[in-house]
């Protein structure tokens, strides 16, 4: 496995047939669009991490019971500049770039001055998402760059910036079922002080004779200060239900003074990520149409939080579900020498990686300051989650916890911010690398596998039948890459319901390791 994760990947610009195994649906129509690191070294130089390789974009098309297949690496700014250079000449999450020794020692000092304030990267690894009708490679800085789905080109960079004040964004954004997209991010540096930013982007602002970004009509939900000035909290990802959105503030921390001298102390910038064990995780809960938090100070021991599952109100209380880990070192693993080990020696050496364990929090909304103290103010039956007044009126909250090894979640899309019974996601035990697909049951607390030896699957996605009324009435697509070469990569495809295999799609081309993405349907 180690030595398929740290290889370069190579485009397949042009639509390739898959060779398929069984039945693909025939109502099975649209795009699977993936987004993930592809090129790991440029020239004589290497990226340190995982997370550095360059964005490689692929795509898997269903049209009448067959499968296509193409990818082209994002034409990022970042791309082209390493790609003239030969060289890797931008720095990234765990790579920092210094410059060129050749270079006169005016041009050596104006890049010194320019890394006082790092401009980011715009190498959009992390997933594809939407703002209107128009889709973008993302990650987790302030470009983003919007790509065409079908033919994967680039087609221009796009500042939030020039759009919103934000350094930072998320990749994983929320859609409601207006199709408006919700979206938070960090200021770091602005007038009114650093702060989070929640957002909302219409719809769609589409006008055929003077066409505009979708973000031209961005819409600020609110803003919420730091906690600390200078260690804002890190975060992936936020929940959405009907009327609120749920913020997790985590001790895992951004050191804002390290991260502006982090060139000149010769560190990366995964180096100024810090988690403070001994801190508390704080839960905002904010109403998406006033923008107004909940008054209530909702609080929970120390934790890691890259992904949220879904989120729902369910009678008088928030209910929303993530997966946390106790400390930070998942982001270690990834540094490309821990993983191209072998496969004994990784395990050997990550005996202390925290799992991941999948959790539910209850929030209840109507809290009265007169509770009384030492109290779980949770009524909902179904759970073993608590929220106890304590003596300041603060809530402190402890979870449930509805399974464990589980990373990449993903739902039945139209229940998010609905309540739900099941939901999806890779297996992780001795690897960061899955090598199984899970689907769980949170009503039975039960879960079924897909499995097969010496195979890699991606983050799995629900697509659902149409006129489908049960919630696991559809299908789950996956990219499944092998270590034995005599295994051609392929897209599987398998029941929801039964989480049985009804076909697969070798593709007669390269695949690599991907991240996330998202399922197209095609027009009607």
């Amino acid at each position: 496995m180690q030595s398929i994760i740290s290889k370069n990947g190579s485009e397949t610009p042009e639509p390739v047939k898959a060779q398929v195994r069984g039945s693909v649906p025939t109502w099975l129509q649209g795009t699977l669009l993936r987004n993930g690191p592809g090129l790991f070294s440029i020239g004589n130089s290497e990226y340190n991490h995982w997370f550095d390789g360059l964005s490689l974009i692929h795509s898997f098309t269903f049209s009448n019971g067959e499968v296509t297949y193409r990818s082209k690496f994002l034409k990022s700014d970042t791309y082209r500049r390493n790609i003239e250079a030969d060289r890797i000449v931008v720095s990234e999450f765990g790579t920092m770039v210094y410059p060129d020794p050749c270079k006169n020692i005016f041009s050596r000092a104006m890049s010194h001055f320019r890394n006082i304030i790092p401009d980011f990267t715009d190498n959009n690894l992390i997933n594809i998402i939407r703002y209107g009708e128009d889709y973008y490679a993302s990650s987790e800085i302030n470009y983003i760059n919007k790509i065409d789905p079908e033919t994967l080109e680039t087609v221009g960079r796009v500042n939030y910036r020039n759009h919103i004040a934000l350094n930072l964004a998320t990749a994983h954004p929320h859609y409601d079922q207006e199709g408006n997209t919700y979206n938070m991010g960090t200021a770091i540096m602005g007038l009114s002080g650093p702060k989070y930013i929640i957002f909302k982007v219409p719809a769609s602002t589409t006008d055929k004779e003077n066409p505009k970004l979708a973000l031209s009509k961005v819409q600020q939900v609110c803003s919420i200060p730091f906690r600390s000035t200078l260690f804002p909290g890190y975060y992936h990802s936020f929940g959405m239900t009907e009327n609120y959105i749920v913020f997790v503030e985590q001790p895992f921390k951004l050191d804002i003074v390290k991260l502006a001298t982090a060139y000149f102390r010769g560190l990366n910038w995964g180096n100024c990520l810090k988690f403070d064990e001994n801190d508390i995780t704080v839960f905002h809960v904010i109403n998406k149409k006033t923008g107004k938090r909940v008054s209530t100070r909702f609080y929970g021991d120390a934790l890691v939080v890259f992904h949220h599952i879904n989120a729902y109100e369910d009678d008088g209380h928030v209910v929303f579900d993530l997966i946390s880990y106790k400390d930070s070192n998942l982001y270690n693993m990834f540094y490309l020498h821990n993983m191209k080990q072998e496969t004994n020696n990784f395990i050997e050496k990550n005996k202390v990686f925290s799992p991941p364990v999948c959790q539910r929090f209850v929030l209840p909304l109507d809290v009265q300051k007169e509770s009384p103290r030492g109290t779980n103010l949770v009524t909902l039956k179904n759970t073993t989650a608590q929220a106890v007044m304590q003596e300041d009126a603060s809530v402190y909250c402890q979870p449930d916890i509805l399974f464990e090894g589980l990373e990449l979640p993903g739902i039945n899309y139209s229940f998010n911010s609905r309540k739900y019974r099941y939901f999806y996601g890779s297996r992780l035990e001795w690897s960061p690398h899955p090598n199984k697909i899970a689907k769980v049951d949170i009503t039975t607390k039960t879960h079924v596998e897909w499995h097969q030896v010496n195979c890699y699957p991606s983050e799995p996605v629900f697509v659902a039948s149409p006129g489908a009324q049960e919630e696991d009435d559809g299908v789950i697509l996956s990219s499944i890459i092998c270590s034995d070469p005599g295994v051609s990569p392929f897209l599987l495809i398998l029941n929801a319901r039964t989480f049985e295999e009804i076909a697969r799609a070798s593709i007669p081309a390269p695949v690599h390791i991907d991240l996330h993405g998202l399922f197209i349907p095609a027009a009607v």
